[in-house]
C-alpha cells in the first residue's frame, strides 16, 4: 500500500479555480465518504486551507486510485477533469511524503514558515480519524508531519517573515491607511475561526484600539471579543449591523469559510453612506476566505481598497530568508530519510517473524517425529535435544534476519523481504508491485498534470 496526494494551491492554481475546489468543514466528512468507497482507496486524509486543497490517500493501485480521486474533486468542484487537470498536482509514495512533510513546514505556503498549517494538518487528521478514514499509514504520516513542522519552527527561523497570511494582510493594510497604521485604529472581524483568532491577535500587537467581532455564532463571536479585551482593547460583538460597524472602520479581516459572499456590494455601500461615517476615512478589507467572502464589485468602490488571497500572493513579503529555508530543507530531508526507513523496516518485519515461525514450525515436527522414532527417550534427554536443535536454528537465522533488516531500510531494501518470502514459500501471491508513476512524479517536485 502507498500513498498518493492529488493537490491543487495556490501555486498551481488562479483564487477563482481554488474557490471552486475549496473543502470546507461540511464537504469534508461527504468527500472522505466517497474516497473511502472507491475500489482503490482503504484510508484518506484532506487537507483543506485557504489557498490549498489536499488529498492523501492510501492505495492498493496508482492509476485507478488517481482516477476515482479526480472523479471526486472534480464532482466537488464542479469542474470538469480536463480543467482540474490543468491546475491539480500529483505526488506519489515517497514523493507524497516528502510533500507533506514540507507543507507542515510551512516551506509551501504562501506566507513561507506560517505555522497555522500545522493546526491544519492536526484538524485535517482528527476529521479523518473520527470517519475512522486514518489507519496505520495515515496515522503515522500525520503525525510524523507534525513533529517535522515543530521541529523545523523551532529550529530554524522560516517564521521570522510573517507568522501567517494575516500578518502580511494587515502589515499592507497598514499601509494603505498612513501615518500610524492601524495603531488607535478600530477593526471588524468577520469570522470567529482559527484565522478570525489570528486576525485579533495581530490587531491587538498592531496597537488597535477597537475591534467589532460578527460571526454567526454568538458564543464564538463573545469569546473571541473577551480574548480582545484581555489584552486592553474595547471589543464588540455584531450580528445584524456588519453596515454599521463597518462604517466606523479603518480596516475589516473576513475569514468565514462560507460558500459565496458574506459581505455584498448592497452592505458596503451602506456602510459608505451612514451618517456618522468619516468619509475622509479609507476602509481597507483583507479578504482571506476561501471562497471569498467579499463581493468582488466592492473593490470598484472609491475610498475603498480590497486585498484578497489573490493580492497577496504577489506580496515580496510572503517569503523567508534563504538560509533559514534551507536550513528547514535540511530538516525535511532527514526525517524523511528517517521515516522512510522506519517505514520499510515496518514491512520486513511480518517477514521475518513469519520465517522464524516457519523454522520454529519445523523445529516441533522434527522434535514429535523424533519422539516417534526413539520413544525411550527420557524428558532430560529429550529437553537437552530440543535445546540445540533450537540453538542450531536460531544461529542459522540470526544473521540473515539482521541483516535483512539492516537492507531493508535503505532503498529498495523490500527486495531482499520479497526474496526471503520467496525462498522460504513464506507469501505466496505476494501482492504485485505498482508501477511508479515516473510520467507524473517529476524530479524536482513541482506541480505536474493530473494527467495519467
Amino acid at each position: 500500500m502507498s500513498v498518493l496526494l492529488v493537490g491543487v494551491s495556490h501555486r498551481t492554481a488562479p483564487v477563482p479555480v481554488l474557490e471552486r475546489v475549496a473543502v470546507t468543514d461540511t464537504d469534508r466528512p461527504k468527500l472522505i465518504d466517497k474516497l473511502l468507497a472507491s475500489s482503490h482507496i482503504s484510508e484518506a486524509m484532506i487537507v483543506s486551507t485557504c489557498n490549498r486543497v489536499e488529498v492523501y490517500a492510501v492505495v492498493d493501485a496508482f492509476h485507478g486510485a488517481l482516477t476515482e480521486v479526480g472523479e471526486i474533486l472534480a464532482d466537488h468542484s464542479g469542474l470538469d477533469l480536463t480543467a482540474l487537470h490543468a491546475h491539480a498536482y500529483v505526488r506519489y509514495s515517497e514523493a507524497a511524503v516528502e510533500h507533506l512533510f514540507a507543507v507542515a513546514s510551512g516551506l509551501d505556503s504562501m506566507v513561507i514558515g506560517e505555522q497555522q498549517i500545522l493546526g491544519q494538518i492536526r484538524s485535517a487528521y482528527a476529521s479523518s480519524d473520527a470517519q475512522q478514514a486514518a489507519g496505520r499509514v495515515v496515522h503515522e504520516l500525520a503525525q510524523q508531519a507534525l513533529r517535522v513542522g515543530k521541529r523545523v519552527h523551532s529550529e530554524t527561523g522560516i517564521d521570522s517573515a510573517g507568522a501567517s497570511v494575516v500578518s502580511v494582510a494587515l502589515d499592507r493594510a497598514a499601509g494603505i491607511i498612513g501615518e500610524g497604521g492601524l495603531v488607535g485604529r478600530t477593526a471588524v472581524v468577520v469570522g470567529a475561526g482559527s484565522m478570525g483568532g489570528l486576525s485579533v491577535a495581530h490587531l491587538t500587537r498592531a496597537g488597535i484600539e477597537r475591534i467589532v467581532v460578527v460571526n454567526r455564532t454568538q458564543e464564538r463571536a463573545e469569546h473571541l471579543a473577551e480574548t480582545a479585551r484581555s489584552n486592553g482593547v474595547d471589543a464588540d460583538v455584531a450580528f445584524d449591523q456588519l453596515s454599521a460597524a463597518m462604517a466606523q472602520a479603518d480596516v475589516m479581516v473576513t475569514c468565514t469559510g462560507a460558500v459565496g459572499a458574506v459581505v455584498t456590494l448592497a452592505d458596503v455601500h451602506r456602510a459608505l453612506a451612514e451618517p456618522d461615517r468619516d468619509n475622509t476615512k479609507h476602509l481597507v478589507i483583507c479578504d482571506l476566505g476561501l471562497p471569498r467572502d467579499i463581493d468582488p464589485a466592492v473593490a470598484g468602490l472609491p475610498g475603498v481598497t480590497v486585498l484578497d488571497m489573490e493580492t497577496l500572493q504577489r506580496d515580496p513579503a510572503a517569503g523567508a530568508a534563504a538560509s533559514d529555508a534551507d536550513a528547514a530543507r535540511t530538516i525535511v530531508a532527514g526525517e524523511l530519510a528517517t521515516y522512510l526507513a522506519g517505514q520499510r523496516l515496518a514491512e520486513v518485519t511480518p517477514t521475518v517473524t513469519a520465517l522464524r515461525q516457519r523454522a520454529a514450525d519445523v523445529v516441533e515436527a522434527e522434535l514429535m517425529r523424533l519422539d516417534s522414532r526413539l520413544p525411550g527417550l527420557d524428558d532430560p534427554q529429550r529437553d537437552e535435544v530440543a535445546r540445540t536443535v533450537r540453538r542450531v536454528v536460531d544461529k542459522l537465522l540470526h544473521a540473515p534476519t539482521v541483516r535483512v533488516k539492516q537492507l531493508a531500510s535503505a532503498p529498495g531494501g523490500d527486495s531482499y523481504a520479497a526474496a526471503l518470502r520467496e525462498l522460504f514459500e513464506l507469501s505466496p501471491g505476494s501482492p504485485a508491485a505498482v508501477a511508479t508513476p515516473t510520467d507524473l512524479v517529476d524530479g524536482d517536485r513541482t506541480g505536474r498534470d493530473l494527467q495519467a
